[in-house]
Protein backbone atom coordinates (compact mmCIF):
# COMPACT_ATOMS: atom_id res chain seq x y z
CA UNK A 1 0.00 0.00 0.00
CA UNK A 2 2.55 2.48 0.84
CA UNK A 3 4.15 2.29 -2.68
CA UNK A 4 1.09 3.73 -4.15
CA UNK A 5 0.69 6.77 -5.52
CA UNK A 6 -0.99 9.35 -2.78
CA UNK A 7 -3.40 11.87 -4.72
CA UNK A 8 -2.19 15.63 -4.47
CA UNK A 9 -5.24 16.92 -1.92
CA UNK A 10 -3.93 20.23 -2.18
CA UNK A 11 -4.77 20.64 -5.89
CA UNK A 12 -8.10 19.20 -5.31
CA UNK A 13 -8.62 22.29 -2.53
CA UNK A 14 -7.32 24.71 -5.18
CA UNK A 15 -9.50 23.73 -7.96
CA UNK A 16 -12.57 23.46 -5.67
CA UNK A 17 -11.89 26.95 -3.96
CA UNK A 18 -11.27 27.85 -7.61
CA UNK A 19 -14.25 26.66 -9.41
CA UNK A 20 -16.62 29.74 -10.61
CA UNK A 21 -19.52 30.15 -12.38
CA UNK A 22 -18.63 31.87 -16.01
CA UNK A 23 -21.22 33.68 -17.94
CA UNK A 24 -19.35 34.89 -20.88
CA UNK A 25 -17.82 32.64 -23.62
CA UNK A 26 -15.77 32.68 -26.39
CA UNK A 27 -17.07 30.91 -29.35
CA UNK A 28 -14.13 28.57 -29.98
CA UNK A 29 -15.39 25.13 -29.54
CA UNK A 30 -14.92 22.58 -27.06
CA UNK A 31 -12.79 19.90 -28.15
CA UNK A 32 -15.30 16.65 -28.19
CA UNK A 33 -12.37 14.67 -26.31
CA UNK A 34 -12.66 17.26 -23.08
CA UNK A 35 -16.26 17.39 -23.10
CA UNK A 36 -16.12 13.36 -23.02
CA UNK A 37 -13.61 13.57 -20.03
CA UNK A 38 -16.13 16.07 -18.32
CA UNK A 39 -18.81 13.34 -18.69
CA UNK A 40 -17.15 10.34 -17.64
CA UNK A 41 -15.95 12.02 -14.47
CA UNK A 42 -19.76 12.74 -13.87
CA UNK A 43 -20.36 9.38 -14.64
CA UNK A 44 -17.97 8.31 -11.65
CA UNK A 45 -19.85 9.29 -9.08
CA UNK A 46 -21.38 7.58 -6.44
CA UNK A 47 -25.20 7.14 -7.02
CA UNK A 48 -27.90 5.36 -4.24
CA UNK A 49 -28.00 1.62 -4.66
CA UNK A 50 -25.54 2.02 -7.95
CA UNK A 51 -28.49 2.93 -9.76
CA UNK A 52 -26.78 5.83 -11.68
CA UNK A 53 -29.92 8.00 -12.31
CA UNK A 54 -28.10 10.93 -14.60
CA UNK A 55 -28.33 11.00 -17.95
CA UNK A 56 -27.10 13.82 -20.46
CA UNK A 57 -27.79 15.16 -23.72
CA UNK A 58 -24.83 17.45 -25.50
CA UNK A 59 -26.03 20.42 -27.33
CA UNK A 60 -23.41 21.97 -29.54
CA UNK A 61 -25.79 22.78 -32.48
CA UNK A 62 -26.88 26.72 -31.97
CA UNK A 63 -30.21 26.22 -33.97
CA UNK A 64 -30.82 23.92 -30.49
CA UNK A 65 -29.28 25.79 -28.32
CA UNK A 66 -30.88 29.10 -29.35
CA UNK A 67 -34.29 27.06 -28.82
CA UNK A 68 -33.01 25.69 -25.60
CA UNK A 69 -32.21 29.03 -24.20
CA UNK A 70 -35.54 30.88 -25.77
CA UNK A 71 -38.37 28.84 -24.80
CA UNK A 72 -36.81 26.31 -22.38
CA UNK A 73 -35.61 28.77 -19.47
CA UNK A 74 -38.21 30.19 -16.71
CA UNK A 75 -38.80 34.05 -17.23
CA UNK A 76 -36.50 36.21 -15.75
CA UNK A 77 -33.14 34.91 -16.45
CA UNK A 78 -30.88 36.60 -19.51
CA UNK A 79 -30.96 33.50 -22.32
CA UNK A 80 -28.43 36.09 -24.45
CA UNK A 81 -25.26 34.77 -22.33
CA UNK A 82 -26.65 31.08 -22.21
CA UNK A 83 -26.19 31.18 -26.03
CA UNK A 84 -22.96 32.75 -26.18
CA UNK A 85 -21.73 28.93 -24.55
CA UNK A 86 -20.65 26.89 -27.53
CA UNK A 87 -21.82 23.59 -25.22
CA UNK A 88 -25.04 22.71 -23.18
CA UNK A 89 -25.06 19.60 -21.52
CA UNK A 90 -28.46 18.99 -20.40
CA UNK A 91 -28.72 16.69 -17.29
CA UNK A 92 -31.86 14.29 -16.60
CA UNK A 93 -33.08 11.84 -13.94
CA UNK A 94 -33.90 8.55 -14.72
CA UNK A 95 -35.54 7.25 -11.46
CA UNK A 96 -35.30 3.84 -10.04
CA UNK A 97 -38.70 2.38 -8.40
CA UNK A 98 -37.65 1.33 -5.47
CA UNK A 99 -33.91 3.79 -4.80
CA UNK A 100 -35.89 6.93 -6.25
CA UNK A 101 -39.77 6.55 -5.71
CA UNK A 102 -40.26 3.94 -2.55
CA UNK A 103 -36.92 5.04 -0.70
CA UNK A 104 -38.09 8.75 -1.04
CA UNK A 105 -41.14 8.70 0.50
CA UNK A 106 -39.61 5.93 3.63
CA UNK A 107 -37.15 8.50 4.40
CA UNK A 108 -38.19 11.86 2.79
CA UNK A 109 -34.85 11.86 1.19
CA UNK A 110 -34.90 12.80 -2.74
CA UNK A 111 -31.90 10.32 -3.25
CA UNK A 112 -32.13 10.74 -6.98
CA UNK A 113 -31.34 14.73 -6.43
CA UNK A 114 -28.81 14.45 -3.98
CA UNK A 115 -27.09 11.62 -7.10
CA UNK A 116 -27.09 14.23 -9.53
CA UNK A 117 -25.68 17.02 -7.63
CA UNK A 118 -22.55 14.64 -6.93
CA UNK A 119 -22.24 13.65 -10.61
CA UNK A 120 -22.85 17.81 -11.81
CA UNK A 121 -20.12 18.51 -9.47
CA UNK A 122 -17.88 15.92 -10.77
CA UNK A 123 -18.65 17.36 -13.87
CA UNK A 124 -17.80 20.60 -13.43
CA UNK A 125 -14.48 20.28 -11.64
CA UNK A 126 -13.46 18.26 -14.07
CA UNK A 127 -14.30 21.37 -16.85
CA UNK A 128 -12.28 23.55 -14.44
CA UNK A 129 -9.12 21.09 -14.52
CA UNK A 130 -9.39 21.23 -18.19
CA UNK A 131 -9.67 24.93 -17.94
CA UNK A 132 -13.39 25.46 -19.26
CA UNK A 133 -15.91 27.47 -17.93
CA UNK A 134 -19.28 26.09 -16.53
CA UNK A 135 -22.53 27.30 -15.15
CA UNK A 136 -25.06 25.84 -13.54
CA UNK A 137 -28.49 26.55 -14.74
CA UNK A 138 -31.41 25.15 -12.58
CA UNK A 139 -34.26 27.91 -13.58
CA UNK A 140 -35.43 25.99 -16.76
CA UNK A 141 -38.19 23.78 -17.89
CA UNK A 142 -38.22 20.62 -17.74
CA UNK A 143 -41.11 19.34 -20.06
CA UNK A 144 -39.92 21.79 -22.83
CA UNK A 145 -36.26 20.77 -22.47
CA UNK A 146 -37.17 17.34 -22.69
CA UNK A 147 -39.13 17.92 -25.97
CA UNK A 148 -36.15 19.85 -27.47
CA UNK A 149 -33.41 16.75 -26.70
CA UNK A 150 -36.15 13.96 -27.57
CA UNK A 151 -35.81 12.16 -24.23
CA UNK A 152 -38.92 10.13 -23.43
CA UNK A 153 -41.25 11.02 -19.92
CA UNK A 154 -39.13 8.74 -18.60
CA UNK A 155 -36.01 10.87 -18.24
CA UNK A 156 -36.76 14.38 -16.58
CA UNK A 157 -34.42 17.39 -17.29
CA UNK A 158 -33.46 18.77 -14.30
CA UNK A 159 -30.32 20.77 -14.69
CA UNK A 160 -28.58 22.65 -17.84
CA UNK A 161 -24.62 23.40 -17.84
CA UNK A 162 -23.17 26.27 -19.71
CA UNK A 163 -19.93 25.08 -20.92
CA UNK A 164 -17.37 27.50 -22.79
CA UNK A 165 -13.77 28.44 -22.70
CA UNK A 166 -13.77 31.83 -20.36
CA UNK A 167 -13.87 35.26 -22.32
CA UNK A 168 -12.24 35.97 -18.99
CA UNK A 169 -9.90 34.45 -16.93
CA UNK A 170 -11.10 33.12 -13.33
CA UNK A 171 -12.08 36.07 -11.01
CA UNK A 172 -9.70 36.50 -7.75
CA UNK A 173 -9.68 34.51 -5.26
CA UNK A 174 -13.11 34.02 -3.98
CA UNK A 175 -14.25 35.45 -0.56
CA UNK A 176 -17.41 35.28 -0.17
CA UNK A 177 -18.17 31.73 1.75
CA UNK A 178 -19.14 31.81 5.58
CA UNK A 179 -16.58 30.50 7.98
CA UNK A 180 -16.82 27.23 8.89
CA UNK A 181 -17.46 28.20 12.62
CA UNK A 182 -20.97 29.34 11.19
CA UNK A 183 -21.90 26.33 9.43
CA UNK A 184 -20.39 23.30 11.62
CA UNK A 185 -21.65 21.86 14.82
CA UNK A 186 -19.20 19.90 16.89
CA UNK A 187 -20.40 16.90 18.86
CA UNK A 188 -17.43 15.54 20.61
Amino acid sequence: MADQPQPDASSLSALIQSRWSCREYRPDPVPREAIEKMLDAARWAPSACNRQPWRFSVVTREETRKAIASRGLLPGLSAQWVVGAPVMIVMGMCRAVVTHRVAPWLSGVDYAWIDLGIAGEHLVLQAMELGLGTCWIGWIRPAVIRKIVGWPVSIRPAILFAVGWPEEPSPVKRTDRLPLSDLVQWME
